[in-house]
């Protein structure tokens, strides 16, 4: 299944490929490469982590592709249990898998001819930014962390957006949960919460839902292996598991915060600017949303992730 939302570059190759993660789950991905490259190159290579609910053929083929046409070797993913990667529990999310899938395409891009292993970074849009600086923090491997609206997965479950969420509300959120384990181990049909992209747009719409909605559930960026929905249960480990309690580790390696000034979701990128150490850089990109920076190729800063990657990697 293709619907990729750009148009390839002639000055780029994509390969599809496919590499196991250590736990035995199969990962479909696409390799974007300059198009003169060779075994014998040595280029610089990155990953590109889809958002939370996102697809290979959308935002990140769009980076991915733009990055290739600057001398880097890029690889795409679908996240273990989505899109077109294998995992029989279908649109599962788990913390520990998602950050596993990063060390994954590492020991891929470490492997594959043509790439210099000493020169490998990550780039993760939204809730991808947070498994790749949590791969980052015990992978020495990643030489570069980049992320891109950056969403704390684990956070947001455990606190509600904006730390919405009080101590009853998740009490009962919690019990509602345990009690679909029960329903689900006896009918072994887990279920799927809301989408996170609503599909009828109304003036009651809530602007979240809006801004995700006008590009997943829309020609914009809609992909049919991209619904924006997980189990219902899959919320319990990012509750019980944090992701970036470890930031201090990935220095000295840099770290670059990319998001738009108007974005709902910039307080996660100020609050791990404040947490990291150096080297570490915050990028603010005017007149943009959170959404904005995953096509909108006039507002995403290909020069800031090339010099900062180029620099990096120097």
């Amino acid at each position: 299944m293709d619907n990729y939302i750009f148009t390839l570059s002639p000055e780029v190759t994509r390969t599809p490929v496919s590499y196991p993660t250590r736990f035995g789950i199969t990962l479909s991905g696409d390799l974007y490469l300059p198009r003169n490259a060779n075994e014998h190159s040595a280029l610089p290579g990155l990953i590109v982590g889809a958002p939370y609910g996102g697809v290979k053929q959308q935002g990140p083929g769009i980076y991915a592709n733009e990055l290739a046409k600057r001398g880097f070797a890029v690889l795409t993913f679908d996240p273990s249990y989505n899109g077109d990667s294998e995992g029989d529990v279908r649109r599962l999310s788990s913390p520990e898998v998602f950050v596993e899938d990063f060390h994954a395409g590492i020991d891929f891009l470490g492997t594959y001819p043509g790439i210099n292993r000493d020169q490998l970074g990550v780039i993760g849009i939204c809730g991808s930014g947070g498994f790749g600086l949590s791969a980052a923090q015990v992978d020495p491997r990643i030489k570069a962390v980049a992320t891109v609206s950056m969403y704390d997965i684990s956070r947001m479950h455990a606190e509600g957006f904006g730390g919405s969420l009080d101590d009853d509300s998740r009490k009962a959120l919690l019990e509602t949960l345990a009690e679909q384990r029960w329903v689900e181990f006896k009918d072994g049909r887990p279920a799927l919460a809301d989408r996170g992209a609503p599909l009828e747009i109304t003036e009651e719409t809530h602007p979240i839902g809006r801004e995700f909605g006008e590009f997943y559930s829309r020609p914009r960026g809609y992909h049919p292996n991209s619904s924006t929905q997980f189990t219902k249960t899959s919320s319990l480990s990012f509750m019980n598991f944090p992701l970036l309690d470890k930031l201090a580790w990935i220095a000295p390696r840099p770290v670059l915060l990319i998001m738009g000034d108007e974005a709902h979701s910039r307080y996660f990128s100020e609050d791990i600017f404040t947490q990291a150490a150096e080297p570490k850089e915050l990028y603010i990109v005017e007149g943009s949303n959170h959404v904005d920076l995953y096509d909108k190729t006039d507002l995403i800063p290909f020069d800031k992730l090339q010099s900062f990657f180029k620099g990096a990697f120097a």
